[in-house]
């Protein structure tokens, strides 16, 4: 042991020298420094220690990447207005196809003939009896013949064009399936909320995406790969291919309508009223829609957007979302485990934890 109260002079020299073979031996400073020494079993660390880099974040969901919802190519001629368009937009549901072809098989053609026949009937009369070439008019007051054409075609006509509407009326209202999948959208001012009672109850809001230029901090503004102006939304709804799609409607404040012209759907959202119908959607894709109820001063910012997949991407979407996958038989639990908490199936943020009394 060395006295160190009688060898200062020693100590000094000792010090001196370390300096200069630090000096000599290490002319550049090492680039990290360790973060504690231990003396005698004592940790001391060091305050000017580099900090350990954050670990990497986990990678996001790719099922939750694009809005909410799973990516998916917009194509720009199917789902939403085409410029220059001149007939009801592409149907990817049997009863939209069916009801484009009645609009196009029937109603045109009857239509066309009718306005036809008319106008060739007006130019035939405006020639026929103009005064040049019928300076004494005609007497006649009645023609049963005529009166009867003119009573019974329109009949005909009617009746004709009732048969199908009939059944289309039947097959828009047809109830649905037991293996359907409920949406339930919910009219507000002026926003849609979804719910998925059949996948756990979740739910989730949608709101139009603004331009930019007029979004507040925090917003992010619409892009080309999130849709059309005015019909592109912060959340997107996801609904599976060809599976029966139970859609209920309803409202909380006034009266709004869900629809969606690529599925021939239009339906009222009543406050205080449960609304029904069916479909099903045949080809993937994204499909946008408006509120149709003149509903308030922002009636026209309250668009739909709607994903398509196949069934197995939409059951790994519900789980990914805290729902639970319709005719899924529950997990079971391993022995002596204890239960599982509880998931939330809102997507409302969590609650801020208490303050620490410590």
């Amino acid at each position: 042991m060395l006295n160190f109260g009688r060898n200062t002079g020693l100590i000094a020299a000792l010090a001196a020298a370390g300096l200069m073979l630090g000096s000599v031996g290490h002319a550049k400073a090492p680039t990290t420094a360790p973060a504690a020494a231990t003396t005698q079993g004592v940790t001391v660390t060091d305050p000017k220690a580099a900090a350990p880099a954050p670990a990497a974040p986990e990678a996001a969901n790719p099922l939750l990447a694009v809005d909410g919802g799973p990516a998916m190519a917009i194509d720009p001629k199917v789902g939403q207005p085409v410029d220059g368009w001149i007939d009801v937009q592409q149907q990817v549901t049997p009863t939209g196809k069916r009801a484009a072809w009645m609009h196009d098989s029937i109603l045109v053609p009857v239509i066309t003939a009718i306005s036809i026949f008319v106008l060739g009937l007006l130019v035939w009369v405006v020639i026929r009896y103009r005064r040049a070439a019928n300076p004494i008019p005609s007497k006649t007051s009645h023609n049963t013949m005529i009166e009867v054409i003119w009573t019974l075609a329109p009949v005909i006509i009617l009746v004709g064009i009732a048969v199908p509407s009939i059944g289309l009326l039947q097959a828009q209202y047809k109830p649905a399936p037991s293996n359907a999948i409920t949406l339930k959208a919910i009219g507000n001012q002026w926003y849609w909320s979804y719910q998925y009672p059949d996948n756990g109850g979740f739910e989730i809001t949608a709101n139009m995406l603004k331009e930019k230029g007029t979004t507040a901090p925090g917003e992010r503004a619409r892009t080309d790969a999130d849709g059309p102006p005015l019909l592109a939304t912060d959340n997107r709804i996801v609904l599976p291919v060809g599976v029966p799609i139970k859609l209920l409607t309803t409202s909380a404040d006034v009266i709004h309508a869900w629809a969606m012209p690529a599925f021939w759907i239009k339906l009222d959202a009543v406050p205080g009223k449960i609304n029904e119908t069916s479909f099903t959607i045949q080809k993937p894709g994204v499909y946008f829609g408006q509120c149709s109820e003149l509903c308030g001063s922002r009636h026209g910012y309250m668009p739909i957007t709607v994903v398509a997949v196949e069934k197995p991407v939409f059951d790994q979407w519900v789980v990914a979302k805290g729902g639970t996958v319709k005719g899924a038989a529950p997990a079971a639990a391993a022995p002596g485990a204890a239960p599982a908490a509880a998931t939330s199936n809102t997507t409302a943020p969590a609650p801020a934890a208490a303050p620490s009394d410590k």
